[in-house]
């Protein structure tokens, strides 16, 4: 963990939020179609939310859950959280109720602020979460609020300028503190989802380590108040809010005044999504490499003339690889672009980053390291640039506490080396002798073909190279001569077929022979979620079926 700061000396979101308001009263803070929410209604209506939490009875650091898509109510309901002291939970929307159930057990939640569309789904599961007091139904035109749910609209105007379990007013008796909880669940595809545990000062201050004009480790005074003197960029996050991408780079941009806009769509449509940057003016947008990118790519390929895209200055992404072709292509469509492809993961922010702009171009997967990132052997080595070692990326400083009631996990992720303890998700990485950083992939689903180690995005960024390929995954299937033999499934572009030959011998062209697919299926979708991460273990039970 990080040095201790006093409670009052610490950073903290919701003081931060709270400080461009009082700056910044009439400057927008949220926009949803024509809807438009200023700083002070950002502060005044997130009170009001804050106070219903309260009135519920909650305790210090108690948790709530957000089930809803991108919406204002999402980020409100977040400040509402972090004013009164209390710990978020992000929930996939995609859930069932199963997991559901597990995610908000595991979570220890007591409130739950959920779109009306999720009434029925809630309604068959109430009885088995028994902790939760108060349920805020977000409206969403799908139906009446249920007998058992507050209205959360109701809530929100409730809300004063007087700040709830602020330094003027703490409500509840605790206050706040620079150790208050954020909880990011994560995983899924290799076990049960784990929560991962950011203090907040730890989590504001690596947000911010990206910015310009940088704040100082410690609150003296008013300083974000002080850097708050226009409004901020424009930001529309693309990417769902329940997941880090979105979630990290919305509240990054209202650190310094920002306005974040989300759409009503709940599916990534790319001509929405265009037709949003050019009417709202966005200045800068959160993506999911090329799950999002190749889309908007084929969307602005096919009329080029349609949108004006001369607003937009900066696209952040993450989590997924995001490769040179994509960023040339969108390159070709605005010059202005800054294309910032971010190596991370939900128990490490900016382990390290490549920017592309007209000005100069970087290799896919390719990346150059933090100052406090390094590429670490299982022994604890660091692998020396030029070795042709591999190893895997470690971040130091300001990182993340553990996972939420799983010392186990935390202790294997979380790991104390040489007296420094580093966060090491599991992304495996080489190091090239000027420095540069080629990632390979998760450990997890490493390929073991024949003695040779083979790592899924390898082979699928360079399936999605092929002309006709939308999207491609890449499992390991048993095989009696090899182990396990690589089996690509691959999602054809429209109108296109794809011929299995073709694409072997494509990869063959790329990379070392042992690499290529043994076989290679179509299928209509990878079905890549809103993080656009992908589901192995399902996409390996689809390739076993449909090898027989």
């Amino acid at each position: 963990m990080s040095h201790q700061i006093p409670a009052a000396t610490a950073w903290n979101f919701a003081d931060a939020w709270e400080s461009v308001a009082k700056r910044l009263p009439d400057a927008l803070a949220q926009q949803y179609e024509d809807e438009t929410y200023t700083w002070t209604d950002f502060n005044r209506r997130a009170n009001g939310v804050a106070q219903s939490f309260l009135n519920a009875g909650v305790q210090q650091q108690d948790k709530v859950a957000q089930y809803m898509y991108n919406c204002p109510q999402y980020l409100e309901s977040l400040f509402a959280t972090f004013k009164a002291g209390l710990a978020p939970v992000n929930t996939n929307y995609r859930y069932t109720a199963d997991e559901l159930v597990y995610i908000w057990d595991n979570a220890d939640v007591v409130a739950v602020v959920f779109h009306g569309i999720f009434s029925e789904t809630i309604e068959q599961l109430r009885h088995r979460v028994p902790r939760v007091v108060l349920w805020l139904w977000v409206n969403d035109a799908s139906g009446q609020c249920p007998s058992w749910a507050t209205d959360y609209e109701t809530a929100a105007q409730s809300g004063t300028s007087t700040n709830i379990s602020g330094p003027s007013n703490v409500s509840g008796p605790w206050g706040r503190t620079g150790d208050d909880l954020l909880l990011l669940y994560t995983g899924g595809t290799t076990g049960m989802p784990k929560g991962v545990m950011w203090r907040q000062e730890d989590l504001f201050l690596t947000l911010d380590s990206t910015n310009k004009k940088r704040l100082p480790p410690v609150p003296d005074g008013d300083p974000i108040g002080e850097r708050s003197t226009k409004p901020g960029p424009r930001n529309l996050p693309a990417a769902p809010l329940m997941h880090g991408t979105g979630l990290f780079n919305a509240m990054s941009n209202l650190m310094v005044a920002g306005c974040i806009v989300t759409m009503a769509s709940r599916k990534f449509e790319p001509t929405e999504l265009l037709d949003a940057i050019e009417k709202y003016q966005i200045n800068s947008m959160s993506i999911v490499g090329d799950a999002f990118a190749k889309p908007i790519l084929r969307a602005l390929d096919a009329e080029p003339n349609r949108w004006d895209l001369s607003s937009l200055r900066v696209i952040v992404s993450s989590g997924v690889m995001f490769a040179s072709e994509t960023k040339a292509g969108l390159l070709r469509h605005s010059e202005r672009l800054i294309m910032v492809d971010a190596l991370g993961s939900s128990e490490a922010i900016g382990m390290a980053q490549n920017t592309t702009s007209a000005t100069g171009e970087s290799k896919t997967a390719s990346f150059e390291l933090g100052p406090n990132t390094k590429i670490l052997t299982e022994d604890g080595r660091e692998v020396q640039p030029g070795s042709d070692e591999i190893g895997r990326v470690a971040l130091k400083g300001n990182t993340p506490i553990g996972y939420y009631k799983d010392p186990e996990k935390s202790a294997k992720t979380f790991q104390v080396i040489n007296g420094v303890r580093w966060s090491i998700p599991g992304d495996w990485a080489s190091i090239d002798a000027d420095g540069t950083v080629r990632l390979l992939g998760r450990g997890s689903q490493c390929i073991n073909t024949g003695g040779e180690k083979v790592y899924p995005e390898e082979v699928e960024e360079a399936l999605k190279l092929h002309p006709t390929v939308a999207d491609a995954a890449v499992v390991g299937v048993p095989d009696e001569r090899f182990g396990q033999a690589i089996t690509a499934l691959v999602e054809p572009l429209p109108g296109q077929t794809i011929v299995e030959a073709d694409l072997i011998a494509f990869i063959k062209q790329h990379h070392a022979a042992y690499k290529a697919p043994k076989r290679v299926i179509s299928i209509a979708t990878v079905g890549r979620a809103g993080n656009g991460k992908l589901d192995y273990k399902a996409l390996t039970e689809i390739a076993l079926k449909s090898l027989g």
